[in-house]
């Protein structure tokens, strides 16, 4: 089946940022198949729910082939799906860097290598990954090895994907994110999270999925890794 109407993979789609993204694309016209570890059926026919581990292939592959099957094509995939555990660095487990490496670098690498394996054959297709702005300015007090070993990662990952397949009509780029008020930061934390922003206060999760979307629609964008983080990056 093949279908004009666009479709959007989105990994971490039960909450937060990624149910955010779900509502967004859909009031865009675009499906979506919501992919998160446990996630309901949604009464929207447009969307496809798919639960699983992301860190294991066999939910990749399952997710892509029940998206194809029922919207046709993939024309977006936002691996919006992550683990942060802050930890000093000696401190960190196997089991801390087993699961890190697993849903924020393996399950990357599974769902993108599928889903562009699928955007190739129409030669048109975008990638987005969620990053931390940790990666470029480390601060004081939120040990993030971990965090900056898995994202940097992406980050440099990503710019390789642009650039591999730039002339095959497909984009990669990322979003760095400071703190965003989402359901994993308590409320009496955020004033001093907030503080840990030149801005001097958390984003909001709108702020995210408006960088991303802007991405969505910036064809001449490729390979970039856009910072929404209330000027983290720039300095402290």
């Amino acid at each position: 089946m093949a279908t004009k109407q666009k479709v959007a993979v989105i990994t971490g789609a039960s909450q937060g940022i990624g149910a955010a993204l779900v509502k967004a694309y859909r009031e865009r016209g675009y499906s979506v198949v919501a992919i998160a570890r446990t996630i309901t059926r949604s009464s929207d026919a447009d969307v496809l729910a798919v639960a699983g581990d992301i860190a294991d292939r066999k939910t990749a592959e399952r997710a892509i082939s029940e998206g194809m099957a029922k919207f046709g094509r993939i024309d977006t995939l936002i691996n919006n799906a992550g683990i942060f555990i802050a930890k000093p660095f000696t401190r960190y487990t196997e089991a801390d860097y087993t699961a890190m490496l697993g849903v924020n670098l393996a399950g990357f690498f599974h769902i993108t290598q599928l889903a562009i394996a699928e955007m190739e054959k129409r030669a048109s297709g975008h990638v987005v990954q969620i990053s931390t702005s940790l990666v470029d300015h480390a601060i004081a007090g939120v040990p993030s090895v971990l965090a900056s070993l898995t994202k940097g990662g992406l980050n440099g990952a990503t710019k390789s994907l642009a650039i591999e397949y730039a002339k095959r009509g497909i984009r990669a780029n990322a979003v760095a994110l400071g703190i965003i008020k989402t359901p994993m930061n308590p409320v009496e934390t955020h004033a001093a999270l907030g503080a840990l922003h030149p801005i001097g206060h958390m984003g909001e999760i709108s702020d995210v999925v408006d960088a991303i979307l802007y991405l969505e629609t910036a064809s001449f964008v490729t390979g970039e890794i856009l910072h929404v983080d209330g000027g983290r990056s720039a300095g402290h």
